[in-house]
């Protein structure tokens, strides 16, 4: 479940029941959720808790559909596919694979991306956008003046910017996702402490068992 309350119809914002109605159509999401692409849609419930925020993902997500963007669909839903897989979120990654196959990535590249330097479907132009995506993402932007170089013989500067911000977006929406448990995200910490067996003691001293007596 969601760590954050989800807002049921009853109690929703005007922002969050235009939002419902075109995702859930006339079932309250919370009693009845999921949504067409088979999420349960507790992005949309939870978000509804503040409206204005609501309203500014939405103008978000317009922006960079707008028919303003230099930037493809096809290279930017490129970036979101890897920066969703890069940054451990399940919904980012499974939503933008679906994004990626409507504007016309293949299934062969799709489902390369999780490996993409060392697979050979890339072509120079993909690999320098994939690039600066780990670098973006995994270095925490500290992206190499070679890796840049590269990725400004394929781009123009707008197109640049126009990625790192909407790739920018999508990698605080998988971190969002994951902190708040939402959607696919909703998964247990798999880093645990795995209890001793039954009758072993609460403080066994794993570092003398792994030691070699005979050595000093």
């Amino acid at each position: 479940m969601p760590r954050l309350r989800q807002v049921p119809k009853s109690e929703a914002s005007p922002e969050a029941l235009a939002a419902y109605k075109r995702l859930f159509g006339d079932r309250d999401p919370v009693a009845q959720p999921g949504t067409a692409t088979g999420t349960p849609g507790n992005w949309w419930t939870v978000m509804a808790l503040v409206p204005d925020i609501l309203v500014h993902f939405q103008s978000g997500s317009a922006m960079y559909r707008s028919e303003k963007r230099k930037l493809t669909a096809y290279d930017r839903e490129l970036g979101q596919v890897r920066a969703g897989f890069v940054r451990g979120s399940k919904f980012v990654f499974s939503q933008h694979c679906k994004g990626a196959r409507a504007v016309g990535i293949s299934e062969e590249k799709i489902a390369e991306i999780p490996t993409w330097s060392s697979s050979t479907v890339f072509d120079a132009k993909e690999r320098a956008l994939l690039a600066y995506t780990d670098e973006f993402v995994l270095a925490d932007g500290r992206v190499q003046d070679r890796t840049f170089a590269r990725l400004k013989e394929h781009f123009s500067d707008e197109e640049i910017l126009e990625y790192t911000y909407i790739t920018g977006l999508y990698l605080m929406f998988a971190t969002f996702s994951r902190a708040l448990r939402l959607e696919y995200d909703d998964v247990d910490e798999r880093v645990v402490e795995v209890p001793l067996p039954d009758g072993s003691g609460s403080a066994a001293d794993i570092m003398a068992a792994m030691a070699d007596p005979g050595q000093k």
